[in-house]
């Protein structure tokens, strides 16, 4: 390969690779970018230089604070997406940016936040026209105040601190948090953080958040469990009043695809069996929904469920034998003609 080739194809991939740092956080220092990117603190000078030069409008500001930020241009400059944040943000805008579409809602948000960063004020008044003037004709998610996803998400990604109020024992209190993820179900938007009040990790529906608003206070951020699982979990444990836990013969991938995840958890146990814990209004409610499932099945929790077990097989067998021999043969016959 031609040496000069080579050198300009390496710049070149290196200042993209500065651009996507760029557009993931708010502010970077040189140190850190140049620890980044493998180079000298004057070749991230330069490569800034090199996107200024694209109409990319590179922000720098010296002392405590200070750094360099990719701030919104004049005009939209070509933006740095991966296949994933592209393919979710066409997705999005198909439908409303409220439809559950699998794997989609972590890329989305980074997307969103990126187009966040760089569009001009004009475009950002022809956005939000064009999002009030899409419905669905399903329930589908519940509504939320797009002003306030986004100032969520900005959040999220700058590890900034945010306040809201939020409902509890019928009045509405300050909560403030470090957030760290907005998670999608199949019906709500959840906020995942860390409650500074509580020492804690809770997580919060967004469409119930008043006043909400993000600080310019950074945090560290802290050793978290997993955002999704954390909530999922979170969510099932508070929707129903009876719950129960059930080792089904049946492997986790056959059986999320047969539960809502806003209705169970399902925990790999093998490649041929899962951990359900769902929940109901009755238990023997919860006990027909698994069998419904097909898949044979053990109740691992409340123990009071193994005698609703028997007395519901009672019940079935009871109906069963209320039936002549004579008479299910009849019926047999009906069927087969």
């Amino acid at each position: 390969m031609n040496t000069a080739i080579g050198d300009e194809r390496g710049t070149t991939e290196r200042v993209l690779t500065l651009l996507g740092l760029l557009q993931q956080r708010q502010v970077w220092t040189g140190p850190e970018l140049a620890g980044r990117l493998g180079v000298t603190p004057r070749t991230v000078r330069r490569d800034v230089e090199r996107l200024r030069a694209l109409g990319y409008p590179v922000h720098a500001a010296q002392g405590v604070g200070g750094g360099y930020r990719l701030g919104a241009g004049q005009e939209l400059p070509p933006l740095l997406l991966d296949d994933q944040e592209a393919i979710a943000t066409a997705v999005s805008l198909l439908v409303g940016a409220g439809g559950a579409v699998a794997g989609a809602g972590d890329a989305t948000l980074r997307a969103l936040a990126k187009l966040d960063q760089v569009l001009p004020t004009r475009l950002r008044h022809e956005v939000r026209a064009l999002s009030g003037s899409v419905d669905s004709f399903d329930g589908g998610r519940t509504p939320v105040d797009p002003e306030v996803l986004m100032t969520l998400a900005r959040a999220c990604r700058d590890e900034v601190e945010a306040g809201f109020d939020y409902p509890s024992g019928g009045e509405a209190r300050r909560r403030r948090v470090e957030p760290y993820r907005l998670v999608a179900s199949d019906r709500r938007w959840y906020l995942f953080a860390y409650d500074l009040d509580r020492a804690d990790w809770r997580t919060f529906r967004v469409d119930r958040m008043t006043e909400v608003s993000a600080r310019t206070w950074h945090f560290r951020p802290r050793a978290a469990p997993d955002a999704a699982t954390y909530v999922q979990e979170g969510v099932a444990s508070r929707v129903y009043p009876q719950r129960a836990r059930f080792l089904v013969h049946a492997s986790a991938d056959t059986v999320r695809a047969q539960i809502p995840a806003s209705a169970a958890v399902v925990r790999q146990r093998g490649s041929e069996r899962c951990e359900v814990l769902s929940g109901a209004e009755r238990l023997d409610a919860v006990l027909m929904h698994v069998l419904l499932l097909g898949h044979d099945f053990e109740v691992l929790d409340p123990p009071e469920l193994g005698a609703r077990c028997r007395a519901l097989a009672q019940r079935l067998l009871a109906a069963g034998a209320a039936i002549s021999p004579v008479e299910d043969d009849r019926a047999g016959d009906r069927v087969q003609q």
